[in-house]
Protein backbone atom coordinates (compact mmCIF):
# COMPACT_ATOMS: atom_id res chain seq x y z
CA UNK A 1 0.00 0.00 0.00
CA UNK A 2 1.22 3.86 -0.54
CA UNK A 3 1.66 6.58 1.15
CA UNK A 4 -1.92 7.87 2.34
CA UNK A 5 -3.16 4.41 1.91
CA UNK A 6 -4.15 3.99 -1.54
CA UNK A 7 -3.10 1.96 -4.28
CA UNK A 8 -3.99 1.08 -8.03
CA UNK A 9 -5.57 -1.62 -9.29
CA UNK A 10 -4.62 -2.84 -13.12
CA UNK A 11 -7.13 -4.57 -14.67
CA UNK A 12 -5.38 -6.21 -18.14
CA UNK A 13 -7.04 -8.18 -20.56
CA UNK A 14 -4.19 -10.65 -21.91
CA UNK A 15 -5.74 -13.10 -23.92
CA UNK A 16 -7.46 -15.49 -25.58
CA UNK A 17 -6.29 -12.87 -28.81
CA UNK A 18 -9.36 -14.57 -30.83
CA UNK A 19 -11.59 -12.50 -28.64
CA UNK A 20 -10.09 -9.29 -29.44
CA UNK A 21 -12.04 -6.85 -27.03
CA UNK A 22 -14.76 -7.76 -23.99
CA UNK A 23 -18.19 -5.11 -24.72
CA UNK A 24 -18.33 -4.80 -21.12
CA UNK A 25 -16.40 -5.53 -17.83
CA UNK A 26 -18.15 -5.30 -14.57
CA UNK A 27 -15.85 -5.13 -11.47
CA UNK A 28 -17.64 -5.83 -7.87
CA UNK A 29 -15.62 -5.82 -4.67
CA UNK A 30 -16.75 -9.47 -2.92
CA UNK A 31 -16.66 -10.15 0.32
CA UNK A 32 -12.89 -11.33 1.49
CA UNK A 33 -13.77 -14.06 4.32
CA UNK A 34 -16.73 -16.38 4.82
CA UNK A 35 -18.79 -14.81 7.69
CA UNK A 36 -22.39 -13.89 8.03
CA UNK A 37 -22.78 -10.40 8.80
CA UNK A 38 -26.57 -10.42 9.27
CA UNK A 39 -27.66 -8.27 11.75
CA UNK A 40 -29.38 -10.01 14.75
CA UNK A 41 -29.14 -7.78 17.30
CA UNK A 42 -32.00 -5.05 18.05
CA UNK A 43 -30.53 -1.44 17.80
CA UNK A 44 -28.05 -2.85 15.69
CA UNK A 45 -27.18 -2.10 12.12
CA UNK A 46 -29.67 -2.38 9.68
CA UNK A 47 -29.52 -5.01 6.78
CA UNK A 48 -28.96 -1.93 4.14
CA UNK A 49 -26.42 -0.67 6.43
CA UNK A 50 -24.31 -4.01 6.69
CA UNK A 51 -24.71 -5.08 3.25
CA UNK A 52 -23.17 -1.01 2.20
CA UNK A 53 -20.05 -1.91 4.10
CA UNK A 54 -16.89 -3.39 1.99
CA UNK A 55 -16.22 -6.59 4.52
CA UNK A 56 -12.64 -6.44 3.34
CA UNK A 57 -8.82 -4.63 3.12
CA UNK A 58 -9.81 -2.80 0.08
CA UNK A 59 -12.33 -0.74 -2.30
CA UNK A 60 -12.46 1.55 -5.15
CA UNK A 61 -12.31 4.85 -3.93
CA UNK A 62 -15.74 6.19 -4.16
CA UNK A 63 -16.39 8.72 -7.34
CA UNK A 64 -13.19 7.89 -8.74
CA UNK A 65 -13.47 6.07 -12.21
CA UNK A 66 -17.31 5.86 -11.27
CA UNK A 67 -17.05 3.84 -8.00
CA UNK A 68 -20.26 3.99 -6.26
CA UNK A 69 -20.28 6.17 -3.45
CA UNK A 70 -19.38 2.69 -0.70
CA UNK A 71 -16.22 1.48 -3.28
CA UNK A 72 -18.30 -1.63 -4.11
CA UNK A 73 -18.55 -1.52 -7.78
CA UNK A 74 -17.21 0.90 -10.84
CA UNK A 75 -18.64 1.82 -13.71
CA UNK A 76 -18.63 -0.70 -16.74
CA UNK A 77 -16.28 -0.55 -19.24
CA UNK A 78 -14.79 -2.11 -22.87
CA UNK A 79 -11.28 -3.65 -23.10
CA UNK A 80 -9.54 -4.86 -25.90
CA UNK A 81 -6.56 -7.75 -25.79
CA UNK A 82 -3.72 -6.14 -24.99
CA UNK A 83 -4.84 -3.40 -22.60
CA UNK A 84 -4.99 -2.41 -19.26
CA UNK A 85 -7.17 0.20 -17.65
CA UNK A 86 -5.88 1.49 -13.73
CA UNK A 87 -8.56 1.54 -10.70
CA UNK A 88 -7.96 3.32 -7.57
CA UNK A 89 -8.14 1.91 -4.25
CA UNK A 90 -8.04 2.79 -0.70
CA UNK A 91 -8.30 0.65 2.22
CA UNK A 92 -11.44 0.49 3.97
CA UNK A 93 -12.68 1.83 7.09
CA UNK A 94 -14.29 0.38 10.28
CA UNK A 95 -18.34 0.41 10.11
CA UNK A 96 -19.87 3.62 12.08
CA UNK A 97 -21.21 0.57 14.54
CA UNK A 98 -18.03 -0.43 15.93
CA UNK A 99 -16.93 1.13 19.11
CA UNK A 100 -13.73 2.28 21.01
CA UNK A 101 -10.58 4.32 20.21
CA UNK A 102 -9.52 1.26 18.49
CA UNK A 103 -11.72 0.51 16.12
CA UNK A 104 -9.53 1.23 12.77
CA UNK A 105 -6.42 -0.74 14.31
CA UNK A 106 -9.11 -4.08 14.76
CA UNK A 107 -10.47 -3.53 11.85
CA UNK A 108 -6.96 -2.99 10.00
CA UNK A 109 -6.09 -6.27 11.83
CA UNK A 110 -9.38 -8.02 11.04
CA UNK A 111 -7.99 -8.23 7.10
CA UNK A 112 -4.29 -8.43 7.71
CA UNK A 113 -3.31 -11.24 5.42
CA UNK A 114 -6.38 -11.60 3.37
CA UNK A 115 -6.86 -11.06 0.00
CA UNK A 116 -9.43 -8.18 -1.63
CA UNK A 117 -11.93 -10.78 -3.66
CA UNK A 118 -13.55 -9.48 -7.01
CA UNK A 119 -16.14 -10.99 -8.92
CA UNK A 120 -15.39 -9.84 -12.66
CA UNK A 121 -18.84 -10.16 -14.94
CA UNK A 122 -17.71 -10.01 -18.39
CA UNK A 123 -19.86 -9.65 -22.08
CA UNK A 124 -19.45 -9.96 -25.74
CA UNK A 125 -21.95 -10.24 -27.95
CA UNK A 126 -22.31 -13.91 -29.12
CA UNK A 127 -21.79 -15.17 -25.51
CA UNK A 128 -23.07 -15.15 -22.68
CA UNK A 129 -21.92 -13.27 -19.76
CA UNK A 130 -19.46 -15.18 -17.76
CA UNK A 131 -18.12 -14.22 -13.88
CA UNK A 132 -14.54 -14.71 -13.12
CA UNK A 133 -13.50 -14.85 -9.52
CA UNK A 134 -10.17 -13.21 -8.86
CA UNK A 135 -7.90 -12.50 -5.31
CA UNK A 136 -5.64 -10.01 -5.05
CA UNK A 137 -3.07 -10.23 -2.64
CA UNK A 138 -2.95 -7.13 -0.03
CA UNK A 139 0.71 -6.38 0.77
CA UNK A 140 1.34 -5.45 4.34
CA UNK A 141 3.58 -2.75 5.69
CA UNK A 142 4.93 -4.00 8.89
CA UNK A 143 2.95 -2.28 11.41
CA UNK A 144 4.93 -2.08 15.14
CA UNK A 145 2.48 -1.64 18.56
CA UNK A 146 3.34 -1.35 21.68
CA UNK A 147 1.51 -2.68 24.06
CA UNK A 148 1.60 -2.00 27.96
Amino acid sequence: MGEGDRATLSVRLVDPLPLCHLDEIRIEVAQSDDMDYTPRLAGGPTEEQVAAQVWGPLRFVPGSDGADRNGHTVAPFALAVGRGRPFALERTRSPFWWEGNDREERWRDKWLNLPMRLVLTCRREGFDPWAVPYEVDVPEVPRVRFVG
